[in-house]
């Protein structure tokens, strides 16, 4: 008698890859791209201040980082494709608070959606440290932009466009796009990753692995870099679109200068293959380059058109630190520290919504908005002076040694 055989789909969870993570990243794209350029102008149009919209992220910021440093302690009682789901869940629910049109409602629904995010965010790193080999975490960034490009440059313009339309239809879109992400999640089939052998006592609160992380210099200095990266995208999304509005362009070209710039993500394969063993060079490029263009543009300020181009100009570097930046936090974890090191990495995009707005808070009771873009090129230059003491051979593949003839 011959016995039928089941498909291996059948029999085995399939094995997450490159492509499945990208795909996952696209539609999580989807649902924050459409409102990306949507949210400043709205809150600016409410209230009428930049100050008033810096104190709004400033707070925001603050919120979704204890967040994102809570995930850990979090994970160890709520599974982890739980609390993802969860997350996409709350994505979803802020996009439709936002859709109410009240200022207010508008600012809890981004802050619903920021905090979604950090969680995401932190299962999402997880999974890719669980699932994909050290030697191919620069394909996993590449592909996930290279994946994600559609969103984010369709997405800024398009928001803008559908919010002049009809204000909630942005927010419908992007509910919609929350809801696709965790039918994806699902499919993929994730499960809680991957079981790492640990040590029986759990950290009892989230500062424990804090410290663990404040003992490794390398995972220091890549959690800066992405700081200060995610840093100058804050001072774009958010003030290149009001310096439009103070000097008379329409609400529309914030939208279409983000959109412009996100364009740049679907070279990022070019971008990966230039980087290829060469992580520290590209750092340094990266960020005196953008530094360059930031300080070129405030300094021509009084020249509105041509201070825009060179602020899209910056945004071609802040690309390529999008590709890089990431890369020597995420190739100097320890297989055991996965979810907490997840956690504090993902702490970058709300420690930077804390730097970015206070800085520029403080800068604007002295100075005009320009003065913003100077403080942001400070910040770009002083960290390509830390990337100059990385190791020389940061992510390039070891050699392999040659078998040695043993015979007398």
């Amino acid at each position: 008698m011959f016995q039928r055989r089941l498909p291996d789909s059948l029999r085995h969870d399939p094995t997450p890859g490159v492509r499945g993570f990208a795909i996952l990243s696209a539609f999580e794209s989807t649902a924050r791209g459409i409102l990306i350029s949507v949210y400043p102008v709205t809150i600016y149009r409410a209230f009428q201040s930049t100050e008033t919209v810096s104190e709004i992220y400033l707070v925001i910021g603050f919120l979704s980082f204890l967040f994102a440093l809570s995930t850990p302690w979090i994970s160890m009682y709520v599974p982890r494709r739980w609390l993802y789901t969860i997350s996409a869940i709350s994505l979803m629910a802020g996009a439709l608070l936002a859709a109410v049109g009240s200022p207010w409602f508008i600012a809890a629904g981004l802050s619903l959606m920021t905090v979604s995010t950090v969680v995401i965010t932190v299962c999402f790193n997880a999974y890719v440290m669980d699932y994909i080999s050290r030697s191919r975490l620069g394909e996993v960034e590449s592909m996930r932009l290279f994946y994600s490009g559609a969103a984010w440059t369709i997405g800024p313009v398009l928001g803008v466009w559908l919010m002049d339309w009809w204000q909630p239809a942005p927010f419908l879109v992007s509910a919609l796009a929350s809801l696709v992400l965790l039918a994806v999640f699902w499919t993929l089939r994730l499960g809680n990753g991957k079981v790492i052998a640990r040590a029986r006592s759990k950290p009892p609160n989230p500062l424990a692995f804090i410290f663990v992380f404040l003992k490794q210099p390398r995972l220091i200095t890549g959690w800066t870099f992405a700081v200060v990266r995610s840093s100058g995208w804050w001072v774009y999304i958010v003030y290149v679109p009001i310096f439009a509005v103070e000097n008379g362009f329409s609400e529309q070209l914030g939208g279409i200068a983000l959109s412009i710039s996100n364009g740049l993500l679907f070279i990022t394969p070019l971008i990966l293959k230039w980087i290829n063993g060469r992580v520290r060079y590209a750092l340094k490029v990266g960020f005196i380059g953008a530094g360059i263009f930031f300080l070129l543009a405030a300094i021509l300020a009084f020249n509105a058109s041509v201070a825009i181009l060179l602020l899209i100009g910056a945004s071609f570097f802040l690309i390529m630190l999008d590709v890089s930046a990431g890369l020597p936090f995420l190739m100097a974890v320890k297989p055991s520290q996965r979810t907490e090191m997840s956690a504090v990495y993902a702490t970058y995009r709300d420690v930077s919504g804390i730097i970015a707005p206070g800085v520029a808070r403080l800068t604007l009771l002295f100075a005009p908005l320009a003065a913003v873009f100077i403080a942001t090129a400070a910040g770009l230059f002083a960290t390509a002076v830390l990337a100059n003491r990385l190791h020389p051979r940061l992510g390039k593949t070891k050699p392999v040694p040659a078998k040695q003839d043993i015979r007398l």
